[in-house]
């Protein structure tokens, strides 16, 4: 008897919507939970490869914590470069002051971290919704809480 390797078709993949509350959690360890979800690896027809993960809400992102001492913490010694491509145009910005401007992109960048760097990847991360506040647009998809 021969085994047929199984490979699901685009019409046979479930997407649901989970909601992550993201207050008091950790960047780092939050961040993978989500991208565990994204990619679909905590479902059991998961496949290498292929866009199985779920939408994911994430609500109360500037309320995320960091790890250090108070001596060395993440906040101050972090930083996020950005060049624009120009001399001199390059952009550092710490993870303190990242997370009282844009809350959202820590978070992002985090995630986007932990994904595959190519096509799919990019597919994935439009997936993610990340609000800095507890309200979001996304009642009516009738999110589950990601536990």
């Amino acid at each position: 008897m021969q085994q047929k390797t199984y490979y699901p078709k685009a019409a046979e993949i479930q997407r649901d919507w989970v909601m992550v509350d993201a207050e008091g959690q950790n960047l780092g360890r939050l961040a993978t939970r989500i991208a565990h979800v994204l990619l679909g690896k905590h479902k059991p027809t998961f496949t290498p490869g292929v866009e199985m993960g779920d939408f994911v809400i994430v609500v109360n992102a500037a309320k995320v914590t960091v790890t250090g001492t108070k001596t060395s913490s993440k906040l101050t010694s972090k930083v996020y470069n950005h060049h624009s491509g120009y001399p001199g145009g390059l952009k550092t910005i710490s993870l303190r002051d990242q997370l009282d401007r844009y809350p959202d992109r820590a978070l992002r960048d985090a995630v986007w971290g932990m994904l595959p760097h190519n096509r799919m990847g990019r597919a994935v991360l439009k997936r993610l919704k990340i609000y800095a506040t507890p309200d979001h647009p996304h009642a009516v998809q009738n999110p589950q809480v990601l536990k």
